[in-house]
């Protein structure tokens, strides 16, 4: 029978090389004050640095560290569905290898949880050592997110946070390829709190999230849990249609009054091509949505794992 884990710690890297030594002995400290035993699972997301050397060296010297070696880079959100995936705790902690999300707020969300709460997580209020654009995008992608999907995802929230292994159990049953893992955990629901604290600046090297990367993040977000973009269409064309109606009457009105010329052939060129970028945006947004079912039926793994260190079979790889 193999040993109870209390707590599960997921840790995805991508060449976090400068940070990590900083990251093991905060962890070390946060979880050894914890009262129950622990995990550290760090899924190594295809990094190019020296992160798996030095993972591979704390989990030689250390059995509480556990880790996940991907045969190729396949993207932060993934990466948490492997830890997942591979977590044996009865409650399970999210948190990015950068530090940004201090371990220490760990403690208190492991108190929520032990009030009952059945997912705890991490609500920013305060955002240090970031540039005012940084901020003000991820302030409106959260409201943005908010007003167009279906399910109430808190706002400021990122991936940090504290789930119970009966919440975990039912991410395990989405295995969709475009994840959206925080909207997911809003949408299987559970008894769910927050715990604030203020996010800190990146403790060593560059933030490995693009504003690329950060707009398909969101686009997946909505994409995965909306249905309001394939309704554009129809919002910009009931308007149109009734301006063109309008246009056409305003015309007819002065030619029948003799009131001289007006100038309609501009004005329906305009429309026209007004009309015609409104089209494509939505053929646009329907290949987007076809283009993820296409994703969906070709049935490919989430991720492949070369290697695995610290877990009961050794080195074996999964097809997931």
């Amino acid at each position: 029978m193999e040993d109870r884990v209390d707590f599960s710690v997921v840790i995805p890297v991508y060449n976090e090389e400068e940070v990590l030594p900083e990251t093991y002995r905060r962890m070390k400290e946060v979880m050894s004050s914890a009262r129950g035993s622990y995990e550290l699972i760090f899924v190594n997301d295809g990094s190019r640095d020296k992160s798996q050397e030095i993972l591979e060296s704390f989990a030689r010297g250390d059995e509480a560290v556990k880790l996940i070696n991907f045969s190729r880079n396949f993207g932060h959100q993934v990466a948490i569905t492997a830890g997942l995936d591979y977590a044996k705790g009865q409650a399970v902690i999210v948190i990015d290898a950068d530090l940004q999300d201090p371990p220490e707020v760990i403690l208190t969300m492991i108190e929520k949880w032990r009030e009952g709460y059945e997912v705890v997580y991490g609500k920013r209020v305060k955002r240090e050592g970031e540039s005012f654009f940084k901020k003000f995008t991820a302030s409106f992608f959260y409201r943005l997110l908010k007003r167009f999907t279906t399910i109430d995802i808190p706002v400021d929230t990122g991936d940090f946070r504290l789930m119970d292994k009966k919440v975990v159990d039912a991410l395990r049953l989405f295995r969709e390829k475009n994840r959206f893992m925080r909207g997911l955990v809003s949408w299987v629901g559970f008894r769910q709190t927050s715990v604030e604290y203020v996010r800190e600046k990146r403790w060593a090297g560059e933030t490995k999230y693009s504003l690329r990367k950060m707009l398909k993040l969101a686009w997946d977000g909505i994409t995965s849990f909306s249905d309001k973009p394939l309704k554009i269409a129809t919002y910009a064309g009931i308007p149109l249609s009734l301006f063109s109606l309008v246009l056409f009457l305003v015309v007819l009105f002065q030619y029948l009054g003799g009131r001289g010329t007006f100038p309609a052939t501009s004005l329906i060129g305009i429309l026209n091509l007004l009309v015609g970028g409104i089209i494509l945006i939505a053929l646009g947004i329907m290949g987007e949505y076809i283009g993820r079912i296409y994703e969906e039926v070709k049935g490919r793994p989430l991720y492949i794992v070369e290697s695995t260190m610290g877990f009961e079979k050794e080195g074996e790889g999964d097809f997931d």
